[in-house]
């Protein structure tokens, strides 16, 4: 069976690249499921998003990515991420933390849009991490 060739990168380094059965990330259009032979897309991903590949060895890997595009060619997947982090490079205590700083943030001042997307980042972060938000 075909697998996928999968590079996900930031501006800071190559957060993970290697072959997988399918990649699972949140656009602005929805959530998309990428397996061998999919059609030519380029997708906007959304800001705190998870990224899931899935490996047939049971293997997954999560990422808490925010912004950025998914392209996806010839059983080509490239994540070119504005942010990225792998759910077990996350310091979930830390993650906790500036939830918390956040979201008193926005409750102090609803219209806190960087609150807003620092809560949607630290979420997405401690979801990538296997924890409950």
């Amino acid at each position: 069976m075909a697998k996928l060739r999968i590079g996900v990168v930031s501006p800071e380094r190559e957060i993970w690249a290697g072959e997988a059965d399918m990649v699972i990330a949140k656009t602005v259009d929805g959530e998309i499921g990428i397996m061998p032979n999919h059609a030519p897309v380029l997708g906007v991903l959304v800001e705190g998003g998870v990224l899931r590949i899935r490996r047939g060895d049971g293997d997954d890997i999560v990422a808490a990515v925010h912004g950025g595009f998914i392209s996806v060619a010839n059983n080509d997947v490239s994540v070119l991420a504005e942010t990225a982090e792998l759910g077990s490079e996350v310091d979930v205590a830390a993650a906790r933390d500036a939830l918390q700083r956040a979201l008193a943030s926005v409750e102090a001042d609803n219209e806190n849009a960087e609150a807003q997307i620092e809560a949607k980042r630290a979420r997405a972060r401690l979801r990538a991490a296997g924890e409950e938000v």
